[in-house]
């Protein structure tokens, strides 16, 4: 399984080249924004008409993810769902495939601002969990610890070679951990944006998704940059 194992507030956890998270000792699996629906809301408001096809291809790598951990609770950090009525609109065969995946799971819906609601699709609907020292949240609070969160969407921008590559990552440090995108039909928010790098200390640091989890630090804001945030 292609996972990079790091300490976060004295746990031990896994970084999934998925963009999931894994806690071993919980035997739980954390996503994050799968944003399900994405095409069938678009559409609705009539914007660019894509292939309907991500909640699919979402809940497969979801179902990859749950064989290869037995992770028996799943926790969905918000923004499940591109909006409520998308959640409402998914088609039979979704719906067979997510009912298929909550079986024999604690399946935790945990409020976003996409969807600030319970979904109806099974499981329970909170608006933050927490389980021993971890607090699992939709978006980041400041000042607060042992915080797992998602929303911002992370994503690496590096210069290799002359070549630009941009990758979604996990960010943390001693203090917090944001999930990347796990949907299929997501964008990203560059990690030295203001907005999200200013959660962080000086050090923190980054698991860029791919082949292999790549852990690597994250460029500290310049002074000019913090100090205009």
């Amino acid at each position: 399984m292609n996972a990079e194992t790091i300490t976060f507030a004295s746990e031990t956890l896994e970084l999934l080249g998925s963009g999931a998270l894994y806690w071993p000792r919980e035997n739980l699996l954390v996503i994050s924004d799968l944003h399900l629906g994405k095409s069938e809301r678009i559409a609705r408001v009539g914007g660019a008409l894509l292939p309907p096809y991500e909640t699919r291809d979402t809940l497969a790598r979801i179902a990859t993810d749950l064989h290869r951990t037995g992770a028996r609770t799943v926790v969905s950090l918000g923004d499940s769902f591109d909006d409520l009525d998308a959640a409402r609109g998914l088609d039979d065969a979704d719906r067979m495939t997510l009912s298929r995946l909550q079986a024999g799971r604690q399946w935790v819906w945990v409020e976003g601002n996409h969807d600030p609601g319970a979904p109806g699709l099974g499981g329970s609907f909170r608006g933050e969990v927490s389980t021993g020292p971890l607090v699992f949240r939709h978006i980041a609070r400041p000042g607060a610890t042992a915080e797992i969160s998602g929303h911002y969407h992370p994503k690496a921008t590096l210069s290799v070679k002359g070549r630009h590559i941009s990758r979604p990552c996990f960010m943390f440090d001693e203090a917090r951990l944001i999930m990347p995108a796990y949907g299929t039909y997501t964008g990203g928010l560059r990690w030295h944006e203001p907005a999200l790098r200013g959660l962080f200390g000086e050090t923190a640091f980054a698991g860029l998704l791919g082949d292999r989890v790549r852990v690597i630090p994250v460029p500290a804001l310049a002074p000019r940059t913090r100090s205009s945030a």
